[in-house]
């Protein structure tokens, strides 16, 4: 009844116009679709993406043959299967992207023909709910070409009564952005991810953000507060050992304080990729300072993979851990983190990558594994797709 009967593999359209790899699975009594991710930016420590046309014709020729017969419901057997096609320990014969796909497509496959919701199939009847939306809204850094040295400035609802009101909520803060950037004269566009994107330093940005989350909670009559992804790696010259941006040139002790103070000033609660994804020391000394209040989330840092997890555990380098599913390439890799994360008491973050699809599989994700946050844009169709999606999933768990 849940065994797999056909597998069809396409090549679409990201949100950036680029190329990537959609599957749909067929079981006897069930459909499942996933499409794959991609970063603009990818850690050194990530499960290798291979060119999608040639991972679909590898996977033709390869990997379909294999998962024909097998039953959906054995996830674990799956996904093992697929590293055994594979023979490398980072996808990097087949593809993490190819891997990802039918992993994920298989679990929606097997939900669908167990007639559960996907989140409930993977997570159990007991879920708490759907997590609340980590919106970014401002975006920068030297990939931008911006004047910021920060990458992203976020915002996330944290006194919303329900998640449906989080995500207007957060809405509500980017239409305020945009409002305010043009009451000042600043010229703006939009990134990738939906994000107003301006000429504005790292200082400049965060009162924006932090007067935009104000009027906004005023409004709404709750909390929004603020965070940041700085992305450091993309600013550090490993040759100088030094932090590199518009803003200037700090060393690592000259970085740490400087997002210490950051945090400080402007009561941020998250802070992700403070330092350079190597930097297993300093970071735990940032969380050592500020770890009572913020979540220092590794993304680079921890690229969803258990051993760096489990390296950064034991040199207390964080408390909070960015999962995304194709940096590690299936479900049950993505498991493995999340429950290894949560086994010592590290929160979990679900997270979109910049090329993003109209999926909404990672709004499931972050539901089943009880993550503290979804993190995607406020704005942009892909973007919306995921936070729509938490709508309809917080309706359906009341």
């Amino acid at each position: 009844m849940t065994n797999i009967r056909k597998i069809h593999l396409r090549v679409i359209l990201d949100s950036r116009g680029n190329p990537t790899i959609e599957a749909d699975i067929t079981t006897d009594h069930g459909y499942g679709r996933f499409a794959a991710p991609s970063g603009a930016v990818t850690g050194m420590y990530e499960a290798r993406v291979r060119d999608p046309v040639e991972a679909l014709s590898y996977g033709r020729e390869h990997v379909i043959p294999r998962l024909i017969g097998e039953d959906s419901l054995d996830q674990i057997g799956i996904d093992a299967l697929l590293h055994d096609i594979d023979g490398s320990s980072d996808f990097a014969t087949i593809g993490t992207n190819l891997a990802i796909t039918l992993s994920l497509a298989n679990a929606t496959a097997a939900a669908a023909s167990t007639g559960v919701p996907l989140y409930q199939h993977i997570g159990g009847l007991f879920i708490a709910g759907p997590p609340l939306p980590l919106a970014h809204v401002l975006g920068g850094g030297v990939s931008t070409h911006m004047e910021t040295g920060i990458k992203e400035f976020l915002v996330v609802p944290v006194g919303a009564p329900s998640v449906t009101e989080g995500v207007f909520a957060n809405a509500q803060v980017h239409h305020a952005i945009g409002s305010l950037l043009a009451a000042e004269g600043i010229f703006c566009g939009k990134g990738d991810e939906g994000a107003w994107s301006a000429q504005v330093t790292d200082t400049k940005a965060l009162e924006i953000v932090s007067s935009a989350a104000a009027e906004v909670s005023d409004d709404c009559g709750f909390g929004i507060d603020i965070g940041i992804d700085v992305a450091a790696g993309e600013i550090y010259d490993p040759e100088t050992k030094m932090y590199c941006s518009r803003q200037g040139d700090r060393s690592p002790e000259e970085q740490l304080a400087y997002i210490s103070e950051l945090v400080r000033d402007y009561h941020l609660v998250y802070v992700e990729d403070p330092l350079f994804e190597d930097d297993y020391e300093l970071t735990a000394e940032l969380t050592a300072k500020v770890g009572g209040f913020c979540l220092v989330c590794g993304d680079d840092l921890f690229a969803t993979n258990t051993s760096r997890i489990r390296q950064g555990i034991q040199a207390g380098s964080a408390n909070c851990v960015s999962i995304k599913p194709n940096q590690v390439g299936t479900l049950t890799d993505t498991f493995e983190s999340v429950k290894l994360a949560r086994s010592h008491g590290l929160e979990t973050v679900m997270s979109h990558r910049s090329g993003e699809t109209t999926d909404t599989t990672i709004a499931h994700l972050a539901t089943a594994f009880e993550s503290v946050f979804l993190k995607t844009g406020a704005a942009g169709g892909e973007r919306i797709a995921k936070l729509n999606e938490l709508i309809r999933i917080e309706e359906e768990m009341e």
